[in-house]
């Protein structure tokens, strides 16, 4: 079997792919089916990526064993190829159109063997899955391919990476080469399974335009312990980056006689919104759901311009408006909107046709009153958790009258809460509207779900974008026109280029911008471009031609959500033709898997289609998958030995080293002894008294507890009882928010809103900044030069959390709050009293008495290590 072709796993637009390996140790022990490699290959240009998982195994069992090849791949993405080698003897999977498959399908099931699918994997992956007998001694290799076109979502193209072996693997090895001739303006990872020791496997080489990421960790990096045979691997991998952004706003790029045009102009103006909120309170939303939209809805409506205007509708079997008509985004409306979204309540049926008739009638009405500003974006924004039940319930009819109502005028983008919800009646609303459709998962980040998405629209800079190129130089040009482009996307378009075309491939773009129309310009040397690309290393063969290609065929299945009757029937002829040219899997076509004589003869991987229920919806039944479901990207436990892949990491930045005298890190407990523990240890590297204890006693308020300019450094909180109830750190370089509470830790990056739980193991390498959390719960944020501010869930019977304080001395002299004030230059009077327990600190020309008591470090919320500290209330 020739070694695969090198692939990449990153991801640019949207959400990025994932793979899952999973090994089940303990069974794999017991039958003697030995992974003895994995091995994951990626290689990015352009936004494009080629993944390539190669798996080999040994029985080396008496008898015959059965092994399981499982690999979670993105959504998004196309497999490309699969091919299975047993002893030198190839199995390759081969494409082929639906209907043709179904005989090969019905022959199988009649003779009584089983045939499998592709299906739906967690949020944002597939799962392909094939089983296989060994014989003693035999070797299998499994090879799988899969390609995808990175999708840029809030400013960062994403690559997320499942990583559950579940065993150690001798030859354990990933790579992922990324090029980008824009330039590589960011490159971030994120891990939640990175351990110190499998930290040393991860390398990372970059220039301007190219990136390599390494991960291959040894048998004993691998393990949990010297003790344990279980491996550490087993979470997620999560790469992010962007590009250099040029005057032009885009790039044109050029192989092999293909082009991709890339435009993302961020330095324009935003475009005032007029934006109707749609809300769903029937008695489906009862509970969480509700509570996670009225958090939700008060965030968004906070974000909200002082030049858009807005309105609420909530809907359950009536609908009604807030408002009598669109009204500005000043201080005054937005207050008084959130009191009312904060006491919306779920009650009745679900009346989705009247509310969003509503809805365009409030934008008409303004319209017609000259009440919308020219040049401004006009959205409607819906959140259901279900289907119509009251007034016209017909799912075509209502999508038949919003479409006629809407006429093109407006825009509708569809959320889809939960797993109730009718996603395709949604998605074709969406996309009859110049929208698109999401769905909200249901889970303890959903209100973050639903503020992401609205910070995806937030921001329109262009309308009405139309992309022009000479036609006597292109043909076959993917999708050229956009509705809008929000900042922090990117629009792409793809061609041929002609034979005897010009040398010279010229483009223009045009928009409408806030206040004016807007042309881009650009030109792109043929010749010049096509030598970019000459790395081997860095691409793979005919990467432009099959980005068009599946960029080709993802539009044409996206149109046909919308078309109907002859334009339905000719858009799917054209995306099969397209899919079985160039081997894709897609939902038109089958890859047949076939294996040795004697076994299963036949199974099939087919695309999975999502339906109202978020499960994969398949035209033929299965008894063994290939491409299966899992909970939420988890592979639910099986009786079979499973080689299955895992994938990146990236680049780590040096880490802090802490000074043990200034270390107010978590020690291990002692004796707990009787001593009270203090609120906060503050370090004070310099000063006569090594470190000052804080004791709290306001409570209820917020309090600004240090703000360092020259730190690009803020911690804010508020204090409540025995600890914080929340504690929120904003870093300005790279600009970043970590809002912790009792229950969980958000983090902020740029308009992106992650959660995390704690204890739970976290691993995130920016430019210049490292946050890490492990199993204790301890979350560090840290980096070269930077003062390290250490969080902590406490457990009963102190709730609340902690804060921790590390290399302060690299707190500048403009420090400042609550507890910055004590790294200005303070002053101490001698002790004083029969056992010098007392003495006064001077700071900023207030005076603190000091008194030197027993006080107790802590570790898990657990009392620790006993302290003697010179002690001040604030």
């Amino acid at each position: 079997m020739k070694s695969p072709a090198p692939a990449h796993m990153w991801s640019i637009v949207l959400v990025l792919p994932s793979l899952l390996a999973v090994f089940h140790t303990t069974t794999a022990e017991k039958n003697g089916i030995d992974i003895y490699s994995l091995i994951v290959e990626s290689r990015v240009s352009s936004r494009f990526a080629h993944t390539v998982v190669t798996s080999r195994v040994v029985n080396r069992a008496d008898a015959v064993q059965e092994t399981t090849f499982k690999v979670d791949l993105p959504k998004k993405a196309f497999i490309a190829n699969f091919c299975m080698s047993i002893d030198g003897t190839a199995y390759p999977g081969i494409v082929k159109e639906k209907a043709e498959a179904q005989e090969q399908y019905n022959a199988a099931v009649g003779r009584g063997e089983s045939a499998g699918l592709v299906k739906t994997s967690g949020r944002h992956t597939e799962q392909f899955e094939v089983s296989v007998n060994v014989a003693p001694g035999a070797k299998v290799t499994f090879e799988l391919v899969y390609q995808e076109l990175l999708r840029r979502r809030l400013g960062m193209y994403e690559h997320l990476l499942k990583v559950k072996p579940q065993q150690p693997v001798k030859h354990l090895q990933m790579d992922i080469y990324i090029f980008e001739p824009q330039g590589i303006s960011i490159l971030e990872t994120e891990s939640s399974f990175m351990t110190p020791e499998l930290a040393e496997a991860l390398t990372t080489s970059q220039n301007k335009t190219r990136a390599h990421i390494r991960f291959k960790p040894t048998l004993s990096q691998q393990q949990k312990s010297q003790n344990e045979q279980d491996t550490a691997l087993d979470g997620d991998f999560i790469v992010r980056y962007d590009v250099d952004r040029s005057v032009s706003g885009g790039s044109i790029q050029i192989a092999s006689g293909y082009f991709v045009h890339h435009f993302a102009p961020e330095d324009l103006p935003t475009i005032p919104k007029n934006v109707v909120f749609v809300i769903d309170t029937s008695g489906s939303m009862i509970g969480r759901k509700i509570e996670q939209t009225r958090q939700a809805l008060v965030k968004i409506l906070n974000d909200l311009s002082p030049e858009d205007q807005f309105n609420l509708i909530v809907f359950s079997e009536k609908a009604i408006q807030w408002k009598l008509s669109l009204v500005r985004a000043s201080k005054d409306n937005l207050g008084k909107a959130v009191a009312y979204a904060s006491k919306i309540q779920a009650r009745g049926g679900t009346n989705i046709n009247d509310a969003m008739l509503m809805a365009v009638m409030l934008l008409d009405s303004s319209n017609q009153a000259e009440l919308l500003p020219s040049n401004s974006a006009s959205l409607i924004i819906l959140l259901t958790d279900g289907d119509p039940t009251v007034g016209e319930t017909n799912p075509t009819n209502i999508q038949k009258n919003v479409q006629e109502a809407v006429d093109t005028k407006y825009s509708v983008f569809c959320l889809g809460f939960g797993f109730d919800v009718n996603y395709p009646f949604l998605e074709k609303l969406a996309l009859d509207n110049g929208g698109l459709a999401r769905r909200i998962y249901e889970d303890s980040d959903s209100a973050l779900q639903l503020q992401d998405f609205y910070h995806e629209v937030a921001n329109p800079l262009l309308l009405r974008v139309a992309f022009e190129y000479p036609s006597n130089a292109v043909e076959d040009v993917t999708r050229d026109s956009f509705q809008h482009h929000f900042k922090g996307s990117e629009m792409v378009v793809a061609g041929k280029l002609k034979d005897q075309g010009p040398d010279v491939l010229s483009a223009k773009v045009k928009g409408q911008a806030h206040r004016q129309n807007i042309t881009f310009q650009m030109e792109a040397s043929v010749a010049p471009k096509e030598e970019e690309f000459q790395s081997p290393e860095y691409i793979f063969h005919n990467f432009m031609e099959r980005l068009w290609a599946l960029l080709t065929i993802q539009q044409q299945l996206e149109q046909m959500v919308s078309a109907s009757n002859a334009e339905l029937k000719d858009l799917e002829a054209q995306a099969l033709n397209m899919s079985l040219r160039y081997n894709f899997v897609t939902p038109l076509t089958y890859m047949v898997v076939t294996k040795p004589e004697g076994q299963e003869q036949l199974q099939l991987a087919g695309k999975p289609m999502e339906v109202g229920n978020g499960q994969s919806h398949f035209s033929l039944g299965a008894h063994s998958p290939l491409l299966k479901s899992t909970s939420r990207g988890s592979v639910s436990p099986t009786q079979k030995a499973s080689s299955a892949p895992i994938l990146p990491s990236q680049a780590v930045l040096p880490s802090v080293e802490k000074k043990d005298e200034e270390s107010t890190m978590p020690e291990e407990p002692t004796h707990p002894g009787h001593s009270q523990a203090p609120s906060i240890i503050l370090p004070l590297p310099g000063s006569s008294v090594d470190q000052l204890c804080v004791d709290i006693t306001r409570s209820g308020t917020s309090m600004k507890l240090l703000i360092d300019p020259g730190q690009g450094l803020q911690v804010i909180g508020k204090y409540e009882n025995a600890g914080f109830s929340w504690i929120e750190v904003t870093i300005q370089k790279p600009h970043l928010q970590v809002h912790a509470t009792p229950e969980r830790v958000v983090v902020t990056r740029g308009r992106k809103n992650s959660e995390y739980k704690w204890r739970g193991t976290l691993y995130s390498v920016l430019p210049g900044l490292k946050i890490t959390m492990d199993k204790m719960g301890l979350l560090l944020i840290s980096g070269p030069d930077r003062v390290t501010i250490g969080l902590l869930s406490m457990d009963d019977p102190h709730k609340g959390v902690m804060l921790l304080l590390s290399n302060t001395q690299y707190f500048s002299n403009y420090t400042k709050g609550d507890l910055g004030r004590f790294y200005k230059d303070i002053t101490w009077d001698p002790p004083v009293g029969a056992e010098g327990t007392k003495r006064t600190l001077r700071v900023d020309g207030i005076h603190y008495t000091a008194t030197k008591e027993l006080k107790l470090k802590y570790q898990e919320g657990s009392l620790g290590a006993e302290i003697s500290c010179w002690t001040v209330k604030i």
